[in-house]
């Protein structure tokens, strides 16, 4: 139960700097002129979120299943995870946050993690939310939750990618790849 509450307590302080930090940027953003899109599935992906916590609390917590056996090679993948993370807000700067905020005429990032990956954030949370209630034998919230990131991923790539092609040079960047992975080039 230590290890859990130990964990819980980092997991929520980091999303908390996290969410800080995503205010300072939009607040930036904003002064200079972005746009944000998808406001209405927003409220649900912070639902979804939230409501990943709270399960997790209660399943991997209160329910105390202990650690899962692999334990060491999860939390290092979940680590792993972690510096992806940072490299992303690191790479995006200025321009990383939860909303979908753009600046008009703006040139998408293409280096750091977005050099090898479209939406390097939205698989490091996809992971996320199958090592961490892995690690604590949370299998419902696994299943839940890595479900509903799907749905909720489903709605907000598309609505992200049509706002980075209006506003941006995204078209530009990324014309001839498919899928989320920019080095694969579209068959003519």
């Amino acid at each position: 139960m230590t290890y859990f509450i130990l964990f819980f307590t980092v997991l929520v302080i980091q999303r908390i700097v996290e969410l800080i930090i995503a205010k300072t940027n939009e607040k930036w953003m904003k002064e200079n002129g972005a746009i944000e899109y998808g406001q209405k599935h927003y409220k649900f992906m912070v639902m979804i979120h939230f409501a990943f916590f709270v399960s997790l609390l209660i399943e991997g917590g209160m329910f105390n299943a202990g650690v899962h056996s692999q334990w060491p090679l999860l939390l290092s993948i979940f680590l792993l995870t972690q510096i992806g993370r940072i490299w992303v807000i690191y790479s995006l700067g200025r321009y990383w946050n939860t909303k979908i905020i753009v600046l008009p005429k703006a040139n998408v990032i293409s280096t750091g993690p977005f050099k090898y990956v479209k939406h390097p954030n939205y698989v490091i949370v996809t992971i996320e939310l199958i090592i961490i209630p892995l690690l604590f034998n949370a299998y419902w919230t696994l299943c839940i939750f890595a479900l509903l990131n799907q749905i909720i991923l489903a709605i907000r790539i598309p609505l992200e990618e049509r706002a980075l092609k209006k506003e941006t040079n995204y078209n530009h960047v990324h014309f001839n790849t498919k899928g989320w992975i920019p080095m694969f080039k579209k068959e003519k």
